[in-house]
Formats: structure tokens, sequence, C-alpha cells
């Protein structure tokens, strides 16, 4: 018989203070929501700016699932938005598509506009969700992503 290997369980030290900071705002901390905005933001530049590499790609692409998945898991994150979110996922796949072939990673006229949007929705978005929904589409991406359910920009040969 083959024994498990021992791995201990986590054991979380202050359970009051993990439950309140899953209440506040990602929009009123200062590390998370201000960094994470101006994390999305300094992409989509330096993607207009066209000196983007598949780092920055990433980035937007992570933002663009991580607004379904807040439209998602609550009605009030932008439900209602959720055809301009996929028009920006959409937008996001077609360039970065597109970028990998020619090396060159540079939205359209009309992708602009579309991506641009969605970031003022996502920023909405940070402002108003609280961290606890904020791990929860991160967790609802990766199972997504682990499941084989996200579309996939180049399919690899």
């Amino acid at each position: 018989m083959k024994k498990k290997k021992y791995t201990p369980k986590y054991a979380r030290i202050n359970t009051l203070d993990y439950v309140l900071s899953g209440l506040k705002r990602v929009g009123s901390l200062p590390t998370v929501g201000v960094e994470l905005k101006l994390k999305n933001h300094s992409a989509m530049d330096t993607v207009i700016k066209g000196e983007a590499n598949t780092d920055h790609i990433d980035v937007l692409i992570a933002a663009a699932n991580m607004g379904e998945a807040l439209a998602r898991i609550s009605p009030a994150l932008g439900s209602d938005w959720l055809p301009e979110i996929k028009e920006a996922q959409q937008a996001i796949k077609t360039m970065a598509g597109r970028g990998l072939a020619r090396k060159k990673f540079l939205f359209t006229g009309p992708e602009i506009k579309v991506f641009k949007q969605f970031m003022t929705i996502h920023d909405a978005q940070l402002d108003t969700c609280t961290v606890q929904e904020l791990e929860t589409a991160i967790k609802l991406v990766q199972l997504t992503i682990k499941n084989g359910k996200a579309d996939k920009i180049v399919e690899m040969a």
C-alpha cells in the first residue's frame, strides 16, 4: 500500500480580518485597485504606441476575461454590458492573432474604440466590486481556462 505524502492544511491566523477584507471595495484599496488599473492602462497605452509585446497583450486579455467574469458573477457588476465586453474580447483576440502573425501588435481604429469603452467599463467594475467578488472572478477565469472552455487566440499546430 502506497502512502500519500503529508501536506499540512492551511490554517487562517485571523479569520475576522480575512472576512472584513473580503467585504472592502477594490477601488478603495490603494495597492490592489490602483495598481491593477495602472497595469491595465499602461498595457493599453503601450499597444496604442505600437510598442507592445506578448506580456502587454496578456494583461489586456486577462482584463477582458476578468471583465466578463465579474459581469457573470454579479449582475450589479455590469451584466448589462456583456455584449460590449464580448465585443472587446473579440477585438483583442483578432488583434493578438494578427500581431502574432506580423510580430507587431496594433489595434485597428474600430478595435481601439471598442477596447477603450471596455476599459471604462472595467474601471467601473473594479471600483465597485469587493475583494471577495474579485477573487471569485479570478477563480472562474482559472477554471474556465483549466477546463479548456476559453477561446484560443492561435491554434497550435
